[in-house]
């Protein structure tokens, strides 16, 4: 009966078949050590039982090493290593038995390749056997275990005794033997090959940190579901648990010869889109076949791999594998492939040098979902985990000074930030200009944690911000823009007492001087020639490590405070947001992949370092990341930032729909002729506008979105990529495109949070790495918008579409009840603009209270060119609801439109400018 349960699992089988192989191998090494000794090495009894102690302490050292190598798993890819080990140490024993000292390392050698054979084989006994039948299983183990050394034994009577052989050639013989067992593992028995590859793979070029492995289930069947990024994916999976694990794998990837034997090793399943409706079926049971066998069967749902980084559409395939039975669908997620030598990153699968070796990834498994999840559920969850997995990065990421620090080392003479003031300087004197505003800041600020910054996108605005970093203190850049009330309301939450600023900012701005105010071209002016010559020699000759632990305090971690933004205020009284060094590295590292930045790119920099954007895209960015930037302080001057990007080549714009208007007005064709990428946000983008740039500057007007507590950016559009087979698109119309790398969006009622599938417009939730540290001095305030398990509550209304795309319909605050129907603010003003048939926007609607109605629509509104009374017909005609139409007793005429510095409308002082002419009209 116990023989009959072994013979039942033919992995169990061929287990203890091993197990028993050892010691048949055993019985022989140990009697031939004697002869070894005593014929050979003519050695007395002591020295017998040295060689056969070597012996044991090589199994013993080499079981450890096999443990370690294991990990927390069965390794069953050491088997055959340790089987070819005893054939070369056998084979090496024959040759240099005239050696005392060769002959005791081949003796050792020979018992640690034993040792790392057997450790993963009885590893492997325990885990299998079942809990009920566990000691029948040993029980039947030992004796085919007993039966080995029997038979190991007789065969060295056999070759000592007839066949006279000596010592070393009954190991020349064993050696023979070895080799072929090798050859029957590696050719017939596919568990201990893949493990084999799986083995060599992920201790060469990858290094494996596994979470959530106690999501797999030991025994019983499970469909995995992962992304899919690069060809190495089926490896890295499989070598994160000892069960044999089996793959729907491409065909036309399947069929390609040289993979094609390794791919039936592994039982993998050929699957294709293209496939006739029969293979297509044929393949879908087959998978079921698998699972109604019990075993562990993967699909990448994404159906090819990403050329991008995002994660793609889930593909419904697998919705027909699991139907109809009881198994568990456990979510897959590879963080880190991207970059790999055998990911897209850089436009090709192969042929490009690795960035390191190894290459540290992290296989996520979560938490299992029922088998009849839907495609859209399924990618959710994997979603979320790369958000998880963003969150512990920990051992690669690293605070934003020794990431500047080391990209100035690295790309010393490469041009780093101009301004339009004709500042111009490389990253060499990018780092020398901060260390000696760090020095300025240490020496004149002592211990001030936080120092204010009030100055205009620059290159000694930028270089100053580094140096505060540098120095371990928090730049806090404030907006100039701002009313005096909610200047000082950020001053004294953040409890400046010094703010560096200059003499021109002032008088532009109106700003009046205060105590505490030191300004910049002061400090310029006292870094001596001989104070500069010093801190280049520093920084061009002192090691980068010995300058990150003299220059940065060891209290900067990555959870240390990065920053502090104030808020607009464009709802309320501004809040002070804190980003840490980890919100602002992880949103990096994602929009580094979204839009995929080379060292060779050029960003232009008009959004101001106290509006989330400017401080992570246009500060960070290029300043860790080895690219440039031009500066420009009014990004309104169309003409000017055409004349920058021309001179600089710029290659990347990010700016707002507002912005990019005058763009579209006053700049050349030619002066963006270089542009490769052009990302708007903050604010609805006009599909109109979109056309329009589109036509002139021959280049897609991306979106993307994102908020001050997410540092900043939740989402981009892309290019896309479009090759001869496979398409994969970026960006959809009306979209702010797919979630960064590392962010996680949920859609919810916004009344019961309950989540929403694709499709249902509610509440946008958002989580991830970037998510803010809190609010400062407010934590009421922060756990009113951070919810359970650390997602944030954005207050936009939005829906997820199938292929993960999001559409903003506009923020909860921006909605009204009218005629018992939630109407969105944006969505009337658009439908007003098209009436009148503008560009720009020259109207914004909000609502004010009515004893009627409870509300009614208010419309503020620039010069219109034509009458209130003609714009309401041609919204008529155009088939716009009557019920949603403002009357024409509630148009105002204003100077101009509330927006803030930053371009994003003022809702604060749109409301009260609204409530205030409401009033007055009677």
């Amino acid at each position: 009966q116990n023989f009959a349960e072994i013979r039942a699992s033919q992995a169990l089988f061929r287990t203890v078949l091993a197990i028993a192989y050892f010691w048949f191998l055993g019985a022989v090494y140990l009697q031939n050590v004697i002869g070894y000794g005593r014929d050979l090495l003519h050695l007395d009894n002591a020295g017998i039982s040295f060689l056969t102690a070597t012996v044991s302490i090589g199994i013993g050292l080499g079981a450890f090493v096999a443990g370690k190598l294991s990990g927390d798993q069965v390794e069953l890819g050491l088997v055959p290593i340790g089987s070819i080990g005893l054939g070369i140490f056998g084979i090496f024993l024959f040759l240099v038995y005239h050696s005392y000292s060769l002959v005791f390392l081949g003796h050792f050698l020979l018992g640690f390749s034993g040792g790392i054979f057997i450790i993963p084989l009885q590893s492997f006994l325990q885990a299998r056997a079942g809990e009920h039948s566990k000691g029948r299983i040993i029980a039947a183990s030992n004796v085919l275990t007993f039966t080995g050394v029997f038979l190991g034994a007789g065969i060295f009577a056999l070759l000592a005794g007839p066949c006279r052989m000596q010592a070393n050639q009954i190991l020349l013989v064993m050696a023979v033997v070895s080799f072929g067992a090798t050859w029957h593992i590696l050719t017939v028995l596919p568990d201990f090959t893949i493990r084999l590859c799986f083995f060599l793979l992920t201790h060469t070029f990858y290094r494996i940190e596994v979470r959530g492995a106690e999501n797999l289930p030991r025994r019983g069947p499970a469909l995995l579901v992962c992304n899919h990024i690069s060809f190495a994916d089926p490896f890295l999976i499989g070598a994160c648990t000892s069960r044999f694990i089996r793959f729907l794998m491409f065909r036309q990837f399947y069929e390609t010869r040289g993979i094609h034997w390794l791919a039936k090793l592994m039982g993998a399943i050929p699957i294709a889109e293209g496939d006739k409706p029969r293979e297509l079926v044929e393949s879908l049971r087959g998978a079921q076949a698998r699972l109604q066998e019990g075993d562990l069967v993967c699909i990448f749902a994404e159906g090819a791999i990403t050329r991008t980084g995002n994660l793609l559409r889930f593909r419904r395939g697998f919705e027909r594998i699991t139907r109809g039975l009881p198994v568990p669908i456990i979510p897959v997620h590879l963080d880190r492939v991207w970059g790999s030598i055998f990911s897209f990153e850089r436009g090709r699968f192969f042929f490009k040098w690795p960035r390191r070796i190894p290459y540290r990834v992290t296989v996520s498994f979560g938490a299992p979902l029922p088998g009849d999840s839907s495609a859209f559920q399924v990618r959710q969850a994997v979603m979320a985990l790369s958000a998880e997995a963003f969150a512990r990065r920990s051992e690669v990421q690293r605070p934003l000074p020794e990431m500047f620090l080391d990209s100035a080392r690295r790309n010393w003479r490469r041009f780093a930030m101009a301004d339009s003031m004709g500042r111009r300087i490389n990253f060499g004197q990018a780092l020398i200009g901060s260390l000696l505003f760090r020095s300025h800041v240490t020496e004149h600020c002592p211990g001030e944690k936080m120092i204010g910054i009030l100055l205009p996108p620059s290159v000694p605005a930028a270089l100053l911000n580094f140096g505060i970093s540098l120095a371990g203190r928090v730049p806090v850049n404030l907006n100039y823009t701002a009313s005096k009330q909610s200047m000082d309301i950020a001053i004294e939450r953040a409890g400046l007492k010094t703010i560096f600023t200059t003499e021109k900012l002032l008088e532009r701005a109106g700003i009046e001087k205060q105590p505490g105010m030191r300004m910049i071209e002061d400090a310029a002016r006292s870094f001596t020639r001989s104070r500069k010559l010093a801190w280049a020699v520093i920084a061009r000759l002192v090691p980068t490590a010995w300058l990150r632990r003299w220059l940065i305090p060891r209290e900067v971690k990555l959870e240390s405070l990065a920053t502090i933004i104030f808020s607009s205020g464009s709802t309320g009284t501004p809040k002070g947001v804190m980003l840490s060094h980890r919100n602002i590295v992880s949103n990096l590292e994602g929009v580094q992949q979204a839009i995929n930045v080379s060292r060779s790119d050029c960003l232009l920099g008009v959004l101001p370092f106290f509006h989330s954007f400017g401080f992570t895209i246009g500060l960070w960015l290029p300043a860790v990341s080895g690219f440039a930037i031009v500066y420009h302080t009014n990004p309104l001057e169309g003409r000017k930032i055409g004349e920058l990007c021309r001179k600089y080549r710029v290659t990347i714009l990010i700016s707002t729909p507002t912005f990019t208007g005058e763009y579209v007005r006053r700049c050349e064709v030619d002066d963006f002729a270089s542009l490769r990428v052009a990302i708007v946000g903050a604010e609805r983008l006009k599909p109109e506008l979109g056309d329009a740039f589109r036509e002139k500057f021959h280049l897609d007007l991306l979106q993307g979105y994102g908020c001050t507590e997410l540092s900043p950016v939740v989402s981009v559009e892309s290019s896309g990529y479009a090759g001869h087979e496979q398409k994969q698109i970026g960006a959809k119309r009306g979209t702010v495109g797919h979630p960064i790398p590392g962010v996680a969006v949920r859609i919810v009622n916004p009344e019961t949070f309950q989540t929403l599938g694709a499709g249902q417009p509610g509440m946008l939730l958002v989580k991830g790495a970037s998510v803010m540290a809190g609010y400062l001095g407010e934590p009421e305030k922060t756990r009113q918008v951070i919810w359970e398990d650390g997602w944030y509550i954005t207050g936009d209304i939005a829906q997820l579409d199938d292929d993960g795309f999001i559409e903003i319909t506009g923020r909860l605050s921006r909605f009204s009840k009218i005629a018992g129907e939630m109407v969105s603010h944006v969505q009337v003003e658009e439908a007003l603009h098209r009436a009148l048939g503008c560009l720009e926007p020259r109207m914004v609607v909000t609502s004010v209270t009515d004893e009627q109605k409870g509300e009614r629509f208010v419309v503020l509104h620039t010069d219109l060119g034509i009458a209130v009374d003609e714009l309401l017909k041609r919204l008529r005609d155009s088939g716009f609801p009557k019920l949603w139409a403002p009357r024409k007793e509630n148009f105002f005429a204003v100077p101009a439109l509330p927006l803030l510095g930053s371009g994003k409308l003022d809702l604060k002082q749109l409301q009260e400018t609204a409530e205030k002419l409401a009033r007055a009209s009677g």
